[in-house]
């Protein structure tokens, strides 16, 4: 029982420290993107930080399948360091002791681990969808940003806003091109504001500016001042979230059995039955000889981690393609895995029992 404890409570340090770290990684890499969408116009800055849980949620499952494999491999690894391992085989225990903590550590990540892959997950790719739905569909003046030239919507007007006033909700410095029955007219105005008709209609109204008008190449140009003049704004039709695999629930991929949406299935249902296999794998994967290097086993664990989820992803699109059938990609690469896991504990077992025995 104390052995028990002592190995939990390192597996959960060890594990919190790699979580943090990689999901610190995630956040980060995911935070440059979207802010890079939002630089352009393609998202406002209240959108960000919602989409980026979003992603988060979405990430989660994988993030923590391989915060389990690290945790445990670096956990054994550093009894492998320390001599501890030794010890534990010249008592008369077995490698396969391991087991039991392992899979008392393991168990309750594997259950959130499917808890986040089969319902999570799904559910924060269908908001996230969502909301770069609302945010495609927005009008032309909620798409500018400022200091950026905008193109609108019908790709007839070119707007630039030199600053946005949140006291008054009025734009400050407002350029607009757009050509109409092929001549360019160009509007500029110190400020201006939306404002909503009786029907419905929205329209920017500019005060106290300018507007040139005239054809391009000719020297024959309009230039007219005024107080106040009103552009309406066209609103992008909204297309609806598109229909994929990724965007339904579990539920909706039982009751649609296609080819795609069985393929997602079994993606979903690998990733926690692989969280299971890797940790266990671990145990065998984990040794490490102190006179050599130490970053060998954890270079050749990492790999097995990706030639591992590339055959679940591998398995995912044959299924979806119709060439292997459901019924048997869904386990054939984890019985795999498992089958390597027993020779690997079986050679690692042996290879002690040997050493024992010649001594």
């Amino acid at each position: 029982m104390i052995f028990q404890r002592a190995a939990l409570r390192e597996f959960t340090q060890t594990a919190i420290a790699v979580f943090v770290s990689l999901f610190a990684i995630l956040l980060t890499t995911q935070l440059i993107r979207l802010l890079g969408d939002a630089a352009g116009g393609k998202l406002t800055s209240a959108a960000v930080f919602a989409l980026l849980g979003f992603s988060a949620l979405n990430y989660l499952p994988v993030l923590l399948s391989l915060t389990l494999f690290v945790s445990v491999l670096m956990t054994l690894s550093r009894c492998y360091r320390d001599s501890e391992m030794v010890v534990w085989f010249s008592a008369g225990l077995p490698l396969t002791a391991w087991i039991k903590p392992v899979l008392t550590f393991a168990s309750p990540l594997v259950l959130a681990i499917a808890a986040l892959s089969l319902f999570l997950s799904p559910w924060a790719t269908s908001k996230s969808a969502e909301f770069r739905q609302k945010m495609d569909s927005r009008d032309d003046v909620a798409l500018a940003t400022p200091g950026t030239f905008r193109e609108s919507n019908m790709a007839d007007r070119v707007f630039f806003i030199e600053a946005l006033s949140g006291d008054d909700n009025k734009i400050k410095n407002i350029f607009i091109s757009s050509i109409q029955h092929g001549r360019l007219g160009v509007m500029a105005a110190r400020q201006g504001h939306q404002e909503t008709m009786s029907n419905g209609d929205r329209f920017l109204v500019l005060e106290s500016g300018r507007r040139y008008e005239g054809s391009p190449g000719s020297a024959e140009y309009r230039l007219m001042e005024f107080e106040r003049y009103a552009l309406r704004i066209e609103t992008k039709e909204a297309q609806g979230i598109e229909d994929t695999p990724k965007n339904k629930t579990s539920f909706d991929l039982l009751a649609r059995p296609t080819l795609l949406n069985l393929g997602e299935l079994l993606w979903r249902i690998g990733i926690p039955v692989a969280a299971l296999n890797l940790a266990l794998l671990a145990i065998p994967l984990s040794f490490v000889n102190p006179r050599a290097g130490r970053t060998n086993n954890l270079v050749f664990a990492l790999l097995t981690y990706m030639i591992y989820s590339n055959l679940i992803s591998v398995s995912q699109a044959w299924v979806g393609q119709g060439r292997v059938s459901f019924s048997i990609g869904v386990w054939f690469i984890h019985a795999a895995m498992f089958g390597i896991l027993l020779l690997l504990l079986s050679r690692r077992q042996a290879v002690f029992s040997w050493g024992r025995l010649w001594r």
